[in-house]
């Protein structure tokens, strides 16, 4: 009968992973509907756009590459950045000065990290839960989240079942239906991830449905050649990948060889 012991988790998992799957979804469809209640049909601004399509990190990406553009921060292709013009314009901006540090000079990564964690992100990102529009990314409970412990789940299930089917097991239990008791949780789990693959996919995780509908307006906009606001707007919602500006690329694609020095 070892083999109830190992049928209780395989159980145990799949009920509560998918739970909090279900609990997810139902906070998620409440929270669109308070959304579009609320009537939120405006335009995203810069900051917000990045922010839903990825997060702190691409605020700070915006925000080094726009100062860049402008003159205002040098970014080095060796992964170095460098203050020209002290005076932040906005706090997203003073928060990369900040960064940067009194000497005015830093390498991109710890930048780009302390920027995305500073409090003016933090704010942006509490105004867009709030609103309805981004998903709280700190609580580890969203749709997201619910989907990656769901496939924990089946991956535990599935490794109880088949240590349980490689022990000997007593002979009045025959292997095919010691097999269906494990199938059960399995199927569980695999069906919960079928219906959250219809219902609610793709799984966001930082825009909630209605931020979704609102990337997906910014997208549709037309772009203008050689625009400076559409270029933004694409790295905002695309990252540096859609940088096509090779110095830029590389200051953000740089990594130290082993043993380089750490001094510029």
């Amino acid at each position: 009968m070892f083999w109830v012991l190992l049928l209780l988790p395989a159980w145990a998992f799949a009920a509560i992973a998918c739970t909090r799957l279900c609990l997810a979804a139902v906070r998620a469809a409440a929270a669109d509907r308070a959304a579009r209640a609320n009537g939120h049909d405006r335009e995203l601004t810069l900051y917000e756009t990045a922010f839903l399509s990825g997060g702190p990190s691409r605020v700070a990406d915006l925000t080094m590459v726009r100062m860049a553009r402008q003159r205002r921060l040098l970014l080095a292709h060796t992964g170095w950045a460098t203050v020209v013009d002290p005076r932040g314009r906005d706090e997203m901006e003073q928060s990369v000065i900040g960064a940067i540090g009194p000497r005015g000079q830093s390498r991109i990564a710890p930048v780009r990290a302390a920027a995305a964690g500073a409090e003016a992100v933090q704010r942006l990102a509490d105004k867009l839960v709030r609103a309805g529009l981004a998903v709280p990314f700190d609580t580890g409970t969203t749709v997201a989240a619910g989907v990656r412990q769901v496939r924990a789940a089946a991956v535990a299930v599935l490794a109880l079942g088949t240590t349980a089917l490689l022990m000997p097991v007593p002979v009045d239990l025959p292997r095919f239906q010691l097999a269906m008791w494990f199938a059960l949780p399995l199927v569980l789990t695999l069906s919960c991830l079928a219906i959250a693959r219809v219902e609610v996919h793709p799984y966001p995780r930082w825009a909630s449905p209605t931020g979704q509908r609102l990337l997906g307006e910014v997208a549709r906009r037309p772009a203008g050649e050689g625009d400076e606001g559409s270029f933004l707007t694409r790295l905002a919602m695309r990252g540096v990948r859609a940088l096509n500006e090779p110095e830029l690329r590389a200051a953000f694609t740089h990594r130290d060889a082993p043993g380089a020095h750490r001094e510029h």
